[in-house]
């Protein structure tokens, strides 16, 4: 078992489309409604190349491997990135309170437990103005959300 971090900065009204954060799914079916065909073309395209953060944490398995931030054995070392990513950007954080040394502290003491027993770790901050910053780390090999869903390193 293994854990990547991802992070992304971008701006919220992006990040707000949840069509390109789902993956594709099901095709439509002959009949299906213009829209779902669309939706369903625009995901088959975008979500597995984006590097938008995914919905369900455990899918930023199926994208490429370089959003992959950087991979770790231990949760402590997944921790200590996090750690870094959130102390680089808590000065820009829009509210006060995200911005606290000692609740970041306890953000990152809480995600290093949760990968210690396969779980994953998704945090977003808003930026001043109108940016959004996404952080993650997923367990690997196997995912306990998504377990058939290989390494993106592996392929």
């Amino acid at each position: 078992m293994h854990h990547h971090g991802y992070a992304w900065l971008g701006e919220k009204e992006a990040f707000d489309k949840e069509g390109v954060r789902r993956p594709p799914g099901k095709p439509p079916t002959v009949g299906s409604p213009q829209e779902v065909i669309d939706r369903y073309r625009r995901a088959v395209a975008e979500f597995p190349t984006s590097g938008m953060p995914p919905i369900q944490t455990a899918h930023w398995l199926m994208k490429p491997a370089s959003v992959v931030r950087g991979t770790w054995e231990e949760p402590k070392e997944a921790g200590e990135w996090l750690g870094l990513q959130l102390a680089a950007f808590a000065p820009r954080f829009a509210s006060a309170q995200d911005a606290d040394a000692t609740r970041l502290l306890v953000m990152v003491k809480s995600a290093v437990e949760s990968l210690t027993w396969g779980g994953d770790v998704s945090l977003g901050h808003y930026i001043k103005g109108t940016v959004f910053h996404s952080v993650a780390l997923v367990t690997c090999s196997p995912n306990r959300a998504e377990p058939t869903l290989p390494c993106p390193l592996d392929r």
